[in-house]
């Protein structure tokens, strides 16, 4: 691949974060400024209805509420969003999405029941909530130079229980209890992360048609037989390097950047989560792409919310449903 081939991007220093631990507790140190906070975020303009939009509005101080002079209907800033039906205070609401988006690896339910002094039960619904806020939060496609790649995320056979059956067939090459994660990233861009049910030509032909634009400058991955078969060959290049030969870069192809972003993953799992269900992990996947997709964001806290103010609320019942 001709290096003049490839956009490099310019390193740009990442500016200076708009919230830090000490910011938080100041601005946000009772439900009171959370609330103010979250009315201003949701209405820029001025309060409107959430059910017939009208500007008429009249405070009910007592009760944290809004009285709707038109359609005589009653809400409050939390009305319809993600926050709606919790009982959990909003400065502890508040606490959490910090923790979550600046935790570079993520941080488990457990960590923030001890943070926060609250049951697990609660922190592991709360975790689940904001990853359910900021899935597809960007859906454009990948352009430039990209580099795709698949990993699988599960259990090793070593660690499996010597009599189980699983042992044998995985020690044969078969990769039991392993999901498998396919990945595309825009060098100096975004990442696309999915779970796929499978490796084969359908399902990988679906992600490039999901995630990366047909204009893309070139796609470059491993020698995977797949690729060949998949890659988009309208306007894009296709290249790979050789990893079964111990061959990762040849001048500017190499999936170095996404293995990165693979390495970091699963240091997440290790050290933050220890381990993670195949039911919710593209939950997972989803926490983890937003966070890495707004690394260098300045306002990541205040996007974060925004991000919850506009979801609406995912109840327990169905988190917890059995997958059909």
């Amino acid at each position: 691949m001709a290096k003049s081939l490839v956009i490099k991007a310019p390193k740009v220093k990442a500016p200076k974060s708009e919230m830090d631990l000490m910011t938080l507790f100041e601005k946000f140190g009772n439900d009171e400024k959370c609330r103010i906070y979250l009315e201003k975020l949701r209405w820029p303009d001025g309060v409107h209805c959430v059910r017939c939009d009208s500007d008429k509005i009249s405070r009910i101080y007592k009760r944290n509420q809004f009285h709707c002079d038109s359609c005589k209907y009653q809400f409050s800033a939390t009305a319809g969003t993600i926050f709606h039906d919790s009982h959990l205070p909003l400065m502890k609401w508040f606490a959490a999405i910090y923790l979550l988006s600046e935790s570079k690896k993520g941080m488990s339910a457990n960590q923030l029941k001890r943070t926060l002094k609250v049951a697990y039960k609660t922190a592991w619904y709360l975790c689940h909530r904001i990853r359910e806020a900021v899935k597809d939060a960007d859906n454009s496609l990948l352009t430039g130079v990209c580099e795709m790649d698949e990993t699988w995320i599960g259990g090793k056979a070593r660690n499996m229980h010597k009599k189980d059956w699983q042992r044998k067939k995985a020690e044969r090459g078969g990769m039991v209890n392993k999901t498998a994660v396919a990945g595309a990233i825009e060098r100096g861009g975004k990442v696309r992360l999915q779970v796929v049910p499978e490796l084969t030509i359908e399902t990988m032909k679906e992600f490039i048609k999901r995630k990366i634009a047909d204009e893309a400058h070139a796609v470059c991955t491993d020698e995977h037989h797949l690729y060949p078969l998949v890659v988009p060959d309208q306007n894009t290049h296709h290249y790979s390097v050789n990893h079964s030969a111990r061959q990762y870069v040849f001048g500017d192809i190499h999936t170095n950047t996404l293995e990165n972003v693979w390495s970091l993953f699963k240091r997440s799992i290790i050290g933050s989560y220890h381990k993670i269900s195949v039911k919710h992990l593209d939950r997972y996947l989803d926490e983890f792409e937003f966070r890495f997709n707004n690394r260098n964001n300045p306002f990541l806290f205040r996007d974060t919310l925004l991000r919850l103010l506009q979801t609406s609320n995912l109840e327990y019942k169905n988190l917890t449903a059995e997958v059909a």
